[in-house]
């Protein structure tokens, strides 16, 4: 048996391009953490307060599928990121 024999290998996107969306949390999370930062970058004098700029972030998510199958939890995700991030 070689060394590699049953080693798991990290999953890579062959095209080289972004990643790869999907219909659970995990990836809304991600999208979500993106949008926010961007959010930041583009509009760094913003002057909104949490619950606003949320509001915009999930607005500019709305098309994931998560977001679209469950947007409650996926808000509920998005406060959750909110906390763990320190916002």
């Amino acid at each position: 048996m070689s060394p590699t024999a049953g080693a798991t290998q990290p999953m890579r996107d062959p095209t080289g391009t972004s990643p790869q969306i999907f219909n659970n949390a995990d990836s809304f999370a991600q999208a979500f953490d993106a949008a926010w930062r961007q959010h930041d970058l583009h509009n760094p004098d913003h002057g909104l307060d949490r619950d606003t700029k949320l509001a915009r972030v999930l607005e500019q998510v709305a098309d994931h599928p998560f977001r679209i199958a469950s947007p409650e939890l996926a808000e509920d995700v998005a406060r959750f990121r909110l906390r763990l991030l320190g916002f």
